[in-house]
């Protein structure tokens, strides 16, 4: 079940890996919370399991399995920055280092234009929006879920905001120095450096690059000359 989110539709390569996995894709007129509520009402009417994003521990657990590859290299880093959406990604990487490399600062990058689940762990209550306006769909909730909130208060010693350029800026910079090609929500902790480069020099930083579904056209606006959205 996929919603059009604040950067419209969702990419055709993701539509098509999901076709491929054999599962029956229904598109929602509307953004991710419109989309969830639409598998919610499947669900309770055809009576099967809705697995739901950062609210299952399953979806959590996968995400935990990063943490235990970080935890690995901890010595050598002393910050990771993860993308911060529904908070499955953060909370389930943020409890793995949180028991095994205590001393690594753990912080969640979010998108100024979906700013709901930072906003809300800033006031330690549900915070929502009423739109969510980011070329990064794969993080634009409006509508925080007060149990995964619970859980990333205990884990994000911080949580930050960045723009749209920043992240155009580190989808180009991952592109050319790293030969990635990754959708904007992989490239917030990089744009989290790009935006306070004084805060992060001289340390040892590390940030969870994860995500490849992006439109192809939009991928080449976004990093091509000027990378104007």
């Amino acid at each position: 079940m996929l919603g059009g989110g604040g950067g419209g539709a969702p990419p055709r390569a993701k539509l098509d890996r999901i076709r491929a996995l054999g599962a029956t894709l229904e598109l929602v007129d509307g953004d991710h919370e419109l989309a969830r509520e639409r598998a919610a009402e499947i669900a309770r009417y055809d009576g099967i399991r809705l697995v739901e994003d950062s609210l299952d521990i399953e979806t959590c657990e996968g995400a935990a399995t990063i943490g235990l590859e970080l935890a690995d290299a901890a010595p050598s880093f002393d910050a990771v920055l993860i993308a911060l959406g529904g908070g499955a990604l953060a909370t389930g990487v943020g409890h793995v280092l949180k028991a095994m490399a205590p001393g690594v600062e753990v912080i969640c990058v979010q998108p100024l234009g979906a700013p709901a689940m930072t906003r809300s762990w800033r006031q330690r209550r549900v915070v929502t929006t009423e739109s969510a306006e980011t070329i990064a769909d794969g993080v634009a909730g409006r509508f925080p879920i007060p149990a995964v909130l619970d859980d990333l208060l205990l884990v994000a010693d911080d949580a930050v905001l960045v723009q749209e350029a920043s992240i155009i800026a580190g989808m180009r910079m991952l592109h050319d120095h790293a030969g990635l090609v990754v959708e904007p929500s992989a490239a917030l902790g990089i744009a989290a450096v790009l935006e306070d480069r004084d805060r992060f020099a001289g340390r040892h930083v590390a940030t969870v690059v994860c995500g490849g579904n992006v439109d192809v056209d939009a991928y080449r606006r976004w990093i091509g000359a000027g990378g104007k959205t």
